[in-house]
């Protein structure tokens, strides 16, 4: 019914779209697999349930928290509202001490308890991530 060039025009515009759809895909589920969510102490107290995905915790650092005992950094993250422990093994920065804002990148053990991979702390004294201000904002 249709001649070979309709039919063969037919197959490239398929097969283009159907490329096309799954690169789209792709891409997707690779940005899925990276995506690191913000959340703040009390937003980690509200779960029902903990993940075993990779998030990153922010707030301040209590004062009178930090204790470094042999090769682990222990602290915790406040949102003045509620509190979560932190434990991080790694290079600390600079910038890291009491009363300044943090965030922190990891993986939750349960409610209470945050094994840090990775601590963000790199900015000046005034600079607070926008995430930890709106946190704080809001309580």
């Amino acid at each position: 019914m249709y001649g070979r060039k309709v039919k063969l025009r037919f197959f490239f515009v398929l097969s283009a779209f159907l490329i096309l759809v799954l690169t789209v895909v792709l891409i997707l589920k690779s940005l899925e697999e990276n995506v690191v969510y913000f959340q703040s102490p009390s937003e980690i107290k509200e779960l029902l349930e903990v993940k075993k995905k990779k998030i990153r915790v922010g707030g301040m650092v209590k004062n009178d928290s930090i204790s470094i005992k042999t090769k682990e950094l222990e602290f915790i993250i406040t949102d003045f509202k509620s509190e979560i422990n932190v434990v991080y093994s790694g290079a600390i920065p600079n910038l890291f001490e009491e009363g300044k804002g943090v965030v922190a990148e990891g993986f939750l053990k349960d409610k209470n308890f945050f094994i840090a991979t990775k601590i963000l702390a790199k900015h000046d004294e005034n600079y607070m991530p926008p995430e930890v201000k709106e946190a704080l904002k809001e309580k």
